[in-house]
Formats: C-alpha cells, structure tokens, sequence
C-alpha cells in the first residue's frame, strides 16, 4: 500500500492545511470532505467545505457527467480531497486526475491536520451538503 500511495501521490503537488486554508479562502479550491458521516459526527466540519460520500466523488465531480454538483464548473476545477488522515484522499485525488480533473490534489495529514493546526472546524448539523441519491 505504501509503495501505490507513493505512486499516487508523485503525480501531483499535495497541499497542507495552511495553503488549502488560504486557496479555499480567496475562491481558489474547492475543499471536498470524503470523511464518512460518523467522523464528521464526531469531529465536525471544515466550514465551506462540500461534503460528498467517497463512493459518490466521481459521479458528483465529474464536469460532464448527469450527476454532477454546480460546484462541478469544469475540468480545470482546484479540488483539494480531504480524508480523516490523508490516505484514502490521495486515492481519490488521483481518480479525479483520470477524469480529467488535473488539479485535484489532498490535504497532507488530512481533517486531522487541519484540525491541529488551529484551522476553523464546526460541529457537525443535520445538514449535509450532498444526499445519496
């Protein structure tokens, strides 16, 4: 797994919590949360952040697919991937290279390493940016 993930992640420029925090905050980057429902019960939100469940991030960020989001504008999309520590988000990231998304990237460390950072985090609400469908 070590050796995939290296693979992975050579092929594109990961982002810490201070540089996502700045890019999403002057309109640059979408922050995506991939975390499932009960980290972010327990953890809480990065405010502004989407929320799309993993085994919905293709579908819903794909700019010329049926089910895409409105967030979804177009192949040159800043999308930074976050995950609960940063290794699943890599994943992603590189599957939204293969469509075509070629700046996607994930947050090093992931929700963790925002949340340690002293990074803006809400508690979690009912509300949730993309319901199954």
């Amino acid at each position: 797994m070590d050796e995939l993930l290296e693979r992975v992640r050579s092929g594109y420029e990961r982002v810490g919590p201070a540089e996502a925090h700045a890019a999403a905050l002057a309109g640059e980057a979408l922050l995506v949360d991939i975390r499932y429902a009960a980290l972010r019960e327990r953890d809480g939100l990065i405010p502004g952040a989407l929320v799309v469940e993993r085994n919905e991030l293709e579908w819903r960020l794909d700019p010329l697919g049926s089910h895409r989001l409105p967030e979804a504008t177009g192949h040159d999309l800043r999308v930074v991937v976050i995950c609960n520590e940063g290794y699943a988000s890599s994943l992603a990231a590189e599957s939204l290279h293969r469509l075509g998304l070629h700046r996607a990237t994930d947050l090093v460390g992931g929700f963790q390493a925002w949340k340690a950072a002293g990074l803006p985090v809400t508690e979690a609400g009912p509300r949730v940016a993309v319901q199954n469908s």
